[in-house]
């Protein structure tokens, strides 16, 4: 068999394409759940490490020690078969999303912190001085500033989660990554896992491409 018989077999591509689709709705899903639960979550310990009291300021910073420093294939495995010794069963959706959210809500915790601390600290004592209360002026004048700055690493964050999904076959999740497996067993070419890569790069590349556009409009913006 010649290398295009081997790794771009067009009928072997088309026989598995239904799994492959069926796999990357999953991821998709998985991706986006995860995602949404991270950027939450990553909030919320940012604006704990920032503006809470001590203990709280504690818990965030040793959560996003730790979860950080945590591989997530390890971190799934301990989920998903170490979790049921102990009565807690999780399906193997459930406990990749909670695998993906806990790593992804560290690392976002740990980039809205920095564009939060990016705005100058009088901006609030400005907001009080004029009558606002410390949500309103954190809500209103804060965030939107801080948002602009995290944009592009959020974005990048996302897309490491995406990338991050494939983990999940580990634990026989059907997404993207798995259902190719099968397909290349099914079919004894290698061929399903080409056209995972390609959809994997037809979903990701545009949002790679995205963060740059994103990264150079800030630039621009900030030289003005």
């Amino acid at each position: 068999m010649n290398i295009f018989d081997t790794f771009f077999n067009i009928p072997v591509l088309i026989d598995s394409f239904p799994m492959l689709l069926r796999g990357l709705v999953i991821t998709i899903a998985l991706g986006a759940v995860s995602i949404v639960l991270g950027l939450v979550a990553g909030l919320v310990l940012a604006l704990m490490r920032i503006y809470g009291p001590r203990i709280l300021r504690l818990i965030a910073c040793g959560y996003t020690d730790v979860f950080r420093s945590i591989p997530i294939l390890v971190l799934l495995v301990l989920i998903y078969y170490a979790l049921p010794f102990v009565g807690i069963r999780l399906s193997a959706f459930t406990a990749s999303v909670v695998t993906l959210s806990l790593v992804s809500s560290a690392y976002t915790a740990e980039i809205f912190r920095s564009g939060i601390e990016a705005i100058p600290r009088g901006q609030i004592e400005a907001s009080q001085a004029l009558g606002y209360r410390f949500i309103p002026s954190l809500v209103d004048i804060i965030l939107p500033q801080a948002l602009k700055i995290v944009i592009p690493p959020l974005t990048s964050n996302c897309i490491n989660v995406v990338k991050d999904t494939a983990l999940a076959s580990v634990v026989a999740m059907p997404d993207l990554l798995k259902q190719a497996t099968q397909a290349q067993a099914l079919a004894a070419n290698p061929s399903p896992l080409i056209g995972a890569a390609l959809m994997y790069l037809i979903l990701l590349l545009p949002l790679v491409h995205l963060v740059s556009r994103l990264e150079s409009y800030l630039n621009t913006g900030k030289k003005r």
